[in-house]
């Protein structure tokens, strides 16, 4: 099993298995080219473009003050502003018709685990950036929702790659903080954090989150349903091998433990009792994510700890 009860993290090297690092968050944008999600996803708004403009103009919506260009309207020039600096800033406007991709990360302890080769956590994590890269390419935004033990973390929509680089570092220092001995008395809920992010009040959003769905209840699919009356909301499961199924050892004995509390399994009924009980648990987790998608006909997708997260997702969305 991998863990990492005696790893130190060091800023130089780090086992990509256990912690993504910055600088193969930021490679992945080489892996973008032949897969899009954005075809197989339903819009929440008839009048919606299935992609956000790729041209901005003066629309409804504020997008940013930046520096003025040759050729920019000077129907656009912010005066004070300009004023006030010197220097010449216009302000650009989206169409009303914009969505955004927003890219919810779970990097809470539970996902610190494999039994085979990589991390939950860091798949999570190395997704994300695929798709976040992926996002940029098409000229529409991205933003992130980062949930780890104590919180939250909120990163509004940007169209910048420079806005991507620094979320994508603060990913990667959220990833390493995790422990394999973490001791969160009052570890935030999933439940929670999805309260968090319906209370942001989204709309026409793209919602894509990527999680093991541990102990997914009826209120996260409570939570997931209101998200998805406004926006798209796509799931995709990070599953082990050891979610269903505890593995054939040499010796038919288990001690099992969440660092506080151990239990034994030394009997082969016992061990076919707690194979039964992962299996349906991991089957209910699976039917509710099948049926939650199928509201708007999203695909279910899921990817394993095997070590080829990257190529199973492509190939995922290459084959919709």
């Amino acid at each position: 099993m991998t863990h990492a009860s005696n790893t130190k993290i060091n800023q130089e090297i780090l086992d990509p298995r256990i912690y993504c690092d910055y600088t193969r968050l930021v490679k992945l944008k080489t892996n973008i080219d032949g897969f899009s999600f954005f075809p197989y996803l339903k819009t929440s708004r008839q009048l919606s473009g299935r992609h956000l403009s790729k041209y901005r103009g003066r629309g409804l919506n504020f997008d940013e003050l930046r520096h003025y260009h040759l050729g920019d309207d000077i129907r656009n020039l912010d005066w004070k502003v300009t004023l006030r600096t010197g220097k010449p800033h216009v302000r650009s406007y989206t169409e009303e018709k914009d969505h955004n991709v927003i890219l919810c990360v779970d990097q809470r302890s539970s996902l610190f685990f494999s039994s085979i080769d990589t991390m939950k956590s860091v798949i999570a994590a190395e997704l994300a950036s695929l798709c976040a890269w992926r996002v940029v390419k098409e000229s529409d935004r991205v933003g992130f929702f980062l949930i780890n033990d104590k919180n939250t973390e909120w990163m509004p929509p940007k169209r910048s790659q420079n806005d991507v680089l620094k979320y994508l570092k603060k990913l990667a220092a959220i990833n390493q903080s995790l422990q394999v001995n973490t001791k969160e008395k009052h570890s935030l809920s999933f439940s929670n954090a999805l309260h968090s992010l319906n209370r942001r009040n989204l709309k026409n959003s793209i919602i894509i989150i990527f999680s093991d769905w541990i102990n997914i209840s009826e209120e996260d699919v409570s939570l997931l349903k209101l998200l998805q009356k406004y926006n798209d909301v796509l799931s995709i499961l990070i599953s082990d091998p050891m979610d269903f199924s505890l593995t054939a050892t040499s010796s038919p004995k288990w001690v099992l433990s969440n660092g506080t509390h151990q239990i034994n399994l030394e009997k082969r009924k016992d061990i076919i009792k707690a194979n039964c009980h992962l299996e349906k648990t991991y089957q209910n987790r699976c039917e509710a994510l099948r049926q939650l998608m199928a509201i708007k006909r999203l695909p279910f997708m899921e990817v394993s700890t095997t070590g080829n997260h990257i190529s199973q997702f492509t190939r995922l969305l290459r084959a919709r």
